[in-house]
């Protein structure tokens, strides 16, 4: 099942820097986290969808690009991103 347009405006709401921000690294980051999240369900039913790994691939990619730029530019926002959404166990 895939993230909803009231998830979506959940999360965005929850991680926007100011009123109607939703390009932000921590909005994009919340927003693959939950899709990421989602997609895992589908992948111990279908264990042999190999064209949406592909695309889980690429998420997880773009995902620890942006983390890697907001580790660059703000450490302590970084820190406090990857606590909130239980990311680096």
């Amino acid at each position: 099942m895939a993230v909803t347009v009231e998830q979506k405006a959940e999360i965005v709401k929850q991680y926007q820097r100011a009123q109607g921000d939703t390009g932000s690294p921590e909005v994009q980051v919340a927003l693959l986290t939950a899709r990421i999240n989602d997609l895992t369900g589908h992948f111990k039913a279908n264990a042999k969808d190999h064209h949406s790994r592909r695309g889980l691939l690429k998420m997880v990619n773009q995902r620890r690009k942006l983390l890697a730029y907001y580790k660059r530019t703000n450490l302590d926002g970084y820190r406090e991103l990857i606590a909130k959404l239980g990311l680096r166990k």
